[in-house]
């Protein structure tokens, strides 16, 4: 009998290392990986990163639609996003293992002083798909997180990583 698929989350703030951790979840694991903003900028290099934002639900719908099926023909899957809220982690984690998908929280937790050099640099040369992140806009990321982040009761309701 073949493994279940597995579904990775990635959980941090922008800064985190999460796309450069999907990248190698992706080739360690044979998986999709999923990153709303690439396939924002790819669909859509005309718009501003405020108007890309009004689609980000519409596109993470879809990128959610095409995991499920995904992990239904027992592939490996990468969703590379924030998660940011305990309500979107409760979602993915519920839905995947309904299909007997194994899901995997992959949480990234630099120290403040730490994402806020990472986002410097960013922003200085920002990489294909990648929004510039401002210092209020971090600000608000913070606090919502440091609120939201996952606690180690919530921690013990993933698999552990294969």
């Amino acid at each position: 009998m073949s493994e279940p698929a597995v579904l990775f989350l990635t959980c941090g703030l922008p800064g985190s290392g999460k796309t450069t951790l999907a990248r190698e979840l992706e080739e360690r694991h044979g998986a999709l990986r999923l990153t709303a903003d690439e396939w924002l900028r790819w669909l859509h290099p005309e718009l501003a990163e405020s108007e890309l934002d009004l689609l980000r639900d519409r596109m993470e719908s879809l990128q959610w639609a095409t995991a499920l099926r995904v992990l239904s023909m027992g592939r490996n899957v990468v969703l590379d996003w924030g998660l940011w809220a305990r309500e979107e982690r409760d979602r993915y984690r519920t839905e995947a293992r309904q299909i007997g998908a194994r899901v995997v929280l992959c949480l990234l937790e630099p120290s403040k002083e730490e994402l806020l050099a990472r986002i410097a640099r960013r922003n200085a040369a920002l990489p294909a798909g990648a929004f510039r992140i401002g210092a209020d806009e971090f600000e608000q990321a913070w606090e919502f997180f440091r609120q939201h982040r996952p606690t180690p009761p919530e921690l013990e309701l993933f698999d552990p990583p294969p």
